[in-house]
């Protein structure tokens, strides 16, 4: 769809042609942009052409077309999304767990011994309602662990959180607010428990501080003596795990790849 009026609605698309592929490419206006930038998540595989609030639309066309090639080869790179149907293969608490469906089996699921080894998420009930029912498991576990390490290191500093809310944003793992609302992603159930009791440390510490000072991090450091080796498998792997499930609302970004007007394709 080719678009040459002003204005933009926040669905607005171009279609961009890289030989015989065509891909949709979102346009939308942004106040503070200066120039057009091109970005493609590696977690939806969204292509995204952000302009200034009065850029010309027929320009931002042109260089969407332009970048066809390398629109097409960012897709590329994009992982390939793992659905929790029965025969594929879950991460909980930083283990594999093969989902295992039977007939027999409960359809709520849960986690038990695997015959060949290791555990397994065993479920039963519809298969086709499997892959909602393993999410919405998946979730009750990370509320569950949440819930317990944000216990422990709020008594620890003398502090409470007002509530503790799970969210499905891709790149912010934690959050504090300023009433003491805790909001983390379920999908750290996936992480490793080391990784998830560190991002429970660092939002309880914003119920203390809420700034990242030295005061801050000395609280951190200390709730949790493995913070660096925590971000960093975050910084390694954390994007890996929105290929899992049904995906995340984007309320606070992407792990993307970008270019910008000027730049070399």
């Amino acid at each position: 769809m080719r678009l040459f009026r002003r204005s933009i609605s926040e669905n607005d698309t171009v279609s961009v042609r890289s030989g015989a592929e065509v891909f949709e490419v979102i346009l939308r206006r942004r106040h503070d942009a200066r120039r057009f930038t091109l970005r493609v998540s590696q977690v939806t595989g969204e292509a995204t052409l952000t302009m200034p609030q009065r850029g010309d639309v027929r320009a931002a066309v042109r260089f969407a077309e332009a970048h066809g090639d390398w629109i097409a080869a960012r897709l590329r790179r994009v992982p390939k999304r793992i659905e929790f149907r029965p025969g594929a293969v879950a991460l909980v608490r930083g283990a594999p767990h093969p989902i295992v469906w039977q007939a027999s089996a409960r359809a709520v699921p849960a986690i038990a011994p695997h015959p060949d080894g290791g555990m397994m998420i065993l479920t039963g009930g519809d298969p086709r309602h499997a892959p909602r029912r393993v999410q919405e498991f998946l979730r009750r576990e990370a509320a569950r662990d949440l819930e317990r390490a944000v216990d422990r290191h709020s008594r620890a500093l003398g502090v409470r959180a007002r509530s503790i809310t799970l969210r499905d944003q891709r790149t912010r793992w934690g959050s504090c607010t300023a009433a003491g609302r805790l909001n983390f992603s379920w999908r750290l159930i996936m992480a490793p428990p080391e990784v998830l009791d560190y991002l429970a440390a660092h939002e309880v510490c914003h119920l203390r501080e809420m700034n990242h000072s030295e005061r801050f991090w000395a609280l951190v450091y200390n709730l949790c003596p493995g913070t660096d080796e925590a971000e960093a498998w975050l910084k390694a792997h954390g994007a890996s795990l929105h290929r899992y499930g049904v995906g995340g609302d984007g309320a606070d970004g992407d792990s993307d790849a970008g270019l910008s007007a000027g730049e070399a394709a």
